[in-house]
This record gives C-alpha cells, sequence and structure tokens, in this order.
C-alpha cells in the first residue's frame, strides 16, 4: 500500500510550529526535562522534538499525550466548542414557516 503524507497550508503549519513552542514553554516553565515529558507521555524524545517544532506528522494522540503530562488537556475540549462560523452557517439554513393569510 502507497504510503499517503499530508501537505499542510502555510498558515496552519504557523499555528503548528506555535502550538509546539507553546508546549516546549509550558515544559520548561513547569521545569520538567525532554526525558521526563517522553517517559511519562511514552513516546520517544525524537517525537517529543517533533512535537515542540510543530510536526504535523506526528499523531493527535502524542500530542495529546504531551498536554495531559503537562496539565493541558482540557484545553482539547475546546477546540471546537466554540465554532462561530458553524452557527452562522447553521442559522443562514434554517427555514421559516410559512406565514399566513394577511388581514385586512
Amino acid at each position: 500500500m502507497k504510503e499517503r503524507s499530508i501537505t499542510p497550508v502555510p498558515k496552519l503549519l504557523t499555528i503548528m510550529e506555535e502550538l509546539g513552542e507553546n508546549l516546549k514553554l509550558a515544559r520548561l516553565r513547569r521545569r520538567l526535562t525532554t526525558d521526563q515529558v517522553c517517559e511519562r507521555a511514552g513516546i520517544s524524545r525524537t517525537t517529543l522534538w517533533q512535537i515542540e517544532k510543530g510536526a504535523p506528522n506526528v499523531t493527535m494522540g502524542a500530542y495529546a499525550q504531551v498536554l495531559f503530562v503537562l496539565g493541558l488537556e482540557k484545553d482539547i475540549t475546546k477546540w471546537g466548542a466554540d465554532d462561530e462560523l458553524g452557527r452562522r452557517l447553521q442559522d443562514a439554513n434554517l427555514e421559516t414557516g410559512k406565514r399566513g393569510p394577511k388581514k385586512k
């Protein structure tokens, strides 16, 4: 089977890099070494290095494990919570009922 690769758009790459940097800063603020985070998350040092660089080819599960180790796992549930665009699109497609006859 041929392996497929993901080619993210540049804006997404920037967001991923920012996420990686934020995770690295969170680790440093907690004074955790890379070895400690890797052991607790069950990942390799290479994977943690890729996460902290914002690599898009790392599984979401690995990112979630690191978030959990850092105590930031509740942030995951907020990712799709405030879907303003989706709500607007939903509201635009709502059907209105037929009006009654005009009163004279």
